[in-house]
């Protein structure tokens, strides 16, 4: 364990390209006042120590690693703006992109080969698209009627991503058409995250204020594929397994992180109570099985 003494941690993401390097987006406050700071860690002989670090005046919410080099990152903030920062660079961020008027509280670069594109949700219920290459947004989703929580790409479909949002619903956007390509009435809560499934690209799975976690096919959204139930508050992140096509992790307002095999008649397969505050941030390994 590492200590961020009077930082709250919103997000985790293991870079694609460093097996034992995370980054980590953490504000002051719970993110209601203060500042916010990237941090980059490594695991190492000596545990896990912090690498590089960077401030910026408001909470950052979310983190996510560029799929084409392997220092940069872009973080999102209270103040609704995106930070491309340079690892290799110790000055501020490369690029500040400022279009969002409410915080920004997502962020994802896209997952497909073939195309470097990342995109933003907000609380004042867009999306956005973004080419780090340009200085502005290529496009803006609208659609959603509560703040929007998670936007994630697919693994498997390029110029799609999924939504997640206060209104209760998950939804599917296909960036070549500026509307909503699929709206799922997902849960009878606030929807807080979401992820796909990275070996069918029909299923995703979504977490909610209910404690419950649903997994939704595509081509059939009438009613979910799986129920989870376990956690005692809001579900804040869930995430599929990289190398399992059916178990997936999530974790909660309850201060645990469960893990799940859906496949399973009894689905719970673990549940870790190591953090002593509300569980934010979640990732699993791409190079470590089991890593999470």
């Amino acid at each position: 364990a590492l200590r961020l003494p009077g930082l709250h941690g919103y997000a985790v993401e293991f870079s694609p390209y460093c097996p034992g390097r995370v980054a980590c987006a953490a504000a002051q406050y719970y993110g209601m006042a203060g500042c916010g700071t990237l941090a980059v860690l490594e695991q190492n002989e000596a545990g896990i120590v912090l690498i590089r670090s960077f401030d910026w005046n408001d909470g950052l919410f979310d983190v996510t690693w560029s799929e084409n080099n392997e220092n940069v990152l872009i973080t999102c903030s209270g103040d609704g703006s995106l930070q491309i920062w340079d690892m290799a660079k110790t000055k501020g961020p490369l690029q500040v992109y400022k279009e969002h008027t409410l915080e920004a509280y997502s962020v994802d670069w896209s997952q497909t080969r073939g195309e470097q594109l990342v995109v933003s949700g907000s609380w004042d219920q867009t999306a956005k698209l973004w080419d780090p290459a340009v200085g502005k947004s290529l496009c803006t989703f609208k659609g959603h009627e509560g703040v929007i929580y998670s936007t994630i790409w697919s693994p498997h479909i390029p110029g799609c991503f999924a939504s997640a949002s206060g209104d209760q619903t998950l939804r599917i956007w296909d960036v070549k058409t500026p509307g909503v390509k699929l709206v799922i009435p997902a849960h009878q809560a606030e929807v807080l995250s979401c992820d796909w499934c990275k070996y069918d690209e029909n299923l995703l799975v979504t977490g909610a204020v209910d404690c419950s976690l649903k997994g939704w096919d595509l081509r059939n959204i009438r009613q979910p594929v799986f129920v989870l139930l376990g956690h005692t508050y809001a579900i804040r992140r869930v995430k599929f397994s990289p190398f399992h096509a059916t178990i997936l992790a999530s974790c909660s307002y309850d201060f645990t992180v469960r893990f799940w095999d859906f496949s399973k008649p009894n689905p719970l397969l673990e549940t870790v109570e190591h953090h002593t505050e509300f569980t934010c941030g979640l990732d699993l390994s791409l190079h470590k099985r089991g890593q999470v």
